[in-house]
């Protein structure tokens, strides 16, 4: 495309709108060339680092969050996409899923900056500056499970069959398998890691559920046309669900029993959770699309 061609292209955009393009192109007189350290806002993203103690690997841990907290981000942004309320085909979803699973493997792979790169006696002093706080906290892998799949799925294990195809989303929040991880089970009382998540998101997460319970990626799958429910398009989402909620869970298991059984006791979670029963994937048996699942396959499910 030529000047001429670029210039009556531009006047059509502005017209469209009713600006005048005049406008437009006296304000790039007067632009700053972009840079890299301004589109990125490097500064901005360097400033975030704010650690409570001054062991230097409290910013390891903290920085590793951060970037895990981006890469959940991405995940969200292509699932946003994937659960759209109109025009969604078989290779849409199957480029989202593949996005979204490629995103999840890189924070699953990325579990060794955490394992090996922190030294263990450090990383037992800061720690209990951290509590009551814990990863179980995080609002946007939450956010992930709501676009995935039917909130069946993710009510504790143990009431998975007699909630299997409710509609009933007050019971199923009530059961809803996080909360294993914030409750005490002999006084049935919550944690204040537990009551400051719901306090801070609970409402975010009943209407995600409201609006995402005909539209989740399960549901579009199950709109497409048959023709479009390809070997492949099933075989991706296998894989992200595994990797989602076997792969990562048991790298992130692996990280806490390095850390939280080195030397001889072990370690209570800065949530007070039971984590080996929280973080485990066979105990949990926690999964989007088991519809797809083999018998076999759901009979391994989460084992090492």
């Amino acid at each position: 495309m030529n000047k001429e061609e670029l210039i009556i292209k531009l006047e059509e955009k502005y017209a469209a709108e009713g600006q005048p393009i005049e406008a437009y192109l006296e304000g790039l007189l007067h632009a700053k060339a972009i840079n890299y350290w301004d589109y990125i806002q490097v500064d901005a993203l360097f400033s975030l680092q704010k650690p409570r103690t001054n062991f230097p690997d409290e910013v390891i841990f903290l920085m590793y969050h951060q970037v895990t907290e981006l890469l959940l981000k991405l995940v969200t942004h292509e699932l946003e996409q994937a659960t759209a309320e109109e025009g969604i085909t078989g290779p849409i979803l199957l480029e989202k899923i593949t996005r979204a699973k490629r995103y999840t493997e890189v924070a699953q792979m990325s579990f060794d900056v955490m394992r090996e790169g922190m030294d263990p006696e450090q990383y037992g002093q800061f720690r209990h500056t951290l509590t009551p706080a814990s990863g179980f906290q995080s609002a946007t892998f939450r956010e992930i499970e709501f676009y995935c799949t039917d909130m069946w799925n993710l009510v504790m294990n143990r009431k998975k069959e007699e909630l299997k195809g409710s509609g009933d989303q007050e019971e199923m929040f009530k059961w809803i398998y996080w909360q294993m991880a914030g409750v005490d089970h002999k006084t049935g009382k919550k944690s204040l890691t537990l009551r400051q998540f719901e306090e801070k998101y609970m409402k975010t997460f009943r209407k995600l559920a409201n609006r995402y319970q005909k539209r989740n990626l399960w549901q579009q799958y199950l709109a497409l046309p048959e023709a479009e429910k390809t070997s492949e398009l099933m075989s991706m989402m296998k894989e992200f669900d595994h990797v989602f909620n076997v792969k990562w869970p048991l790298v992130h298991l692996r990280t806490a029993e390095h850390y939280l059984e080195h030397g001889k006791e072990v370690k209570a979670a800065t949530g007070g959770s039971e984590w080996k029963k929280y973080l485990h994937p066979s105990y949990q048996r926690r999964m989007f699309f088991p519809e797809l699942l083999t018998e076999q396959e759901l009979e391994n499910w989460g084992k090492d």
